[in-house]
């Protein structure tokens, strides 16, 4: 069994609107999120119709960034951030998107797209580079970026990123562990994340590695309940210095695995049909340079489903177990990921997730689509069973921004056990 120190871990809080239907209950600052994203994405489709504009498609005489991203060498696609997060006094940021492609690749993606609508779907998925920004009103701030690279006509894929953050989060407690009144801490975390796979022969099955590591520093802003006000202010004041020194630490995971993905999807960015799954099994070791020793183990299954060309569906299933003696760090703590619940908001060694999805194909470039899930977390596998769900649905659209790369752009709203969240989407949104 794998041995590891205690350490408390923390959770991030969304909006706090209370609203019992999405259509009609959205707080003034998320509806006003709302009509900024969708007059945002009903300008990128009207102002490109003139026919030597570099954003308009020469098929359907649509607004379409491919020329642009594709021909220009310093295009990138802008996705804003919104963050309707009062723990955070909200916030703004972008992530900019890159694609880079060979002249061979372009100029068959061009020919396939005058010949047809769809044409580009088997074509080899180009390779990707991202950057990204945030601020909040508290303070909080994250930097980083990316890189997807596929080499050998896709046979090796390359999924790597890091970045820096600087985030006032609540501790709300563990597996089905709840604090009546949250922590506030604050966490600066260095992290990266990679994976290098390799397809095993003709099958479209991949193998590889993938390593994990955060360099992180934790101390209390806030104590919550943890504080009391029952003792002499003397006595009260050092009271509340043993706890702060308690729950900061300076603590580095790092860790190391296999990777396996079985993937059929007709397109990575935006699929409408075929299956992903993903298993990951990492080992955190002293030997790796990581503070705590511990194994991580990670199944994802994406299933996408079409029914007929006007209607498709999707299934999502997530499991994550961590093998570890004691509470992890927050980073480094298994989450629920739903649409409709902040991130980390629900964590535990085990995690279950299952999300269904139903959309509905208006024309070539718009759609709209529908959602629920419920996901379990408990801090012992054996306990999933008995844990209570939260579930969550909602709703969103999509625009077709750039029909080279068929990749796809979009809003959800999703409603959770107690937020109402707000999602700018830039491809699929698993």
């Amino acid at each position: 069994m794998p041995t590891g120190k205690g350490f408390v871990t923390a959770s991030t809080r969304r909006s706090r609107s209370v609203l019992p239907e999405i259509a009609q209950c959205l707080s003034a600052r998320v509806r006003r999120a709302v009509l900024c994203s969708v007059l945002f994405f009903c300008a990128l489709a009207s102002i490109g119709y003139a026919e030597d504009s570099i954003f308009s498609d020469p098929v359907d005489g649509q607004f379409d960034a491919s020329r642009y991203l594709a021909e220009n060498a310093f295009g990138f696609l802008p996705v804003p951030i919104i963050i309707t997060e009062p723990a955070v006094d909200n916030g703004l940021g972008a992530v900019g998107l890159f694609f880079h492609e060979t002249d061979e690749q372009q100029a068959l993606r061009r020919e396939r797209l005058q010949a047809d609508d769809s044409g580009t779907a088997s074509l080899l998925t180009p390779s990707a580079s991202a950057l990204a920004a945030a601020y909040t009103g508290n303070g909080s701030y994250f930097v980083g970026g990316g890189h997807m690279g596929f080499w050998r006509q896709g046979r090796i894929r390359y999924l790597g990123g890091g970045g820096y953050g600087d985030v006032n989060l609540d501790f709300y407690g563990s597996g089905n562990v709840n604090l009546n009144k949250p922590l506030e801490l604050n966490t600066k975390a260095l992290g990266i994340v990679q994976s290098l796979k390799f397809r095993m022969g003709d099958w479209p099955l991949y193998v590889g590695v993938g390593q994990r590591y955060i360099d992180a520093s934790i101390e209390p802003v806030s104590l919550g309940d943890l504080g009391g006000d029952l003792l002499p202010p003397e006595l009260q004041e050092r009271w509340e210095e043993i706890i702060r020194s308690l729950l900061s630490v300076d603590v580095t995971t790092s860790g190391l695995g296999l990777v396996v993905e079985f993937d059929t999807r007709d397109n990575f960015f935006s699929p409408r049909k075929g299956f992903r799954y993903e298993l990951d099994h990492l080992w955190y070791r002293d030997g790796l340079g990581s503070d705590i020793d511990y194994e991580l183990t990670e199944f994802t299954g994406l299933n996408y489903l079409p029914i007929n060309e006007q209607w498709r569906t999707a299934l999502r299933v997530n499991t994550q177990y961590a093998n570890a003696d004691g509470l992890l760090p927050q980073f480094a703590t298994p989450a629920m990921v739903l649409r409709g619940i902040p991130a980390a908001r629900y964590q535990g060694n085990a995690i279950g997730v299952l999300e269904a999805e139903v959309t509905r194909q208006l024309n070539p470039r718009w759609s709209v689509n529908a959602f629920m899930g419920a996901g379990r977390a408990a801090n012992a596998f054996g306990d999933l069973s008995d844990a209570k769900s939260r579930v969550t649905h909602g709703g969103g659209f999509r625009y077709l921004v750039a029909r080279r790369y068929g990749l796809e752009m979009g809003v959800d709203v999703a409603r959770g056990p107690e937020d109402t969240i707000l999602y700018i989407q830039a491809g699929t949104a698993w």
